[in-house]
């Protein structure tokens, strides 16, 4: 599984979940490829592509 940070450039259009560095899911968001990563609530978030 990998991971994107906010910021990152999107790779690949879809939908994408939220996770904070705990585990907690964040929500989900569709993002299109050369999109940003949003910013996150938390500090050490991560974004997981939906299969």
């Amino acid at each position: 599984m990998e991971k994107y940070r906010p910021g990152e450039n999107v790779p690949e259009s879809g939908e994408y979940t939220a996770y904070s560095d705990g585990g907690r899911n964040g929500g989900k968001t569709h993002l299109e490829k050369g999109e940003k990563f949003p910013p996150t609530q938390h500090d050490g978030a991560y974004y997981v592509r939906e299969k």
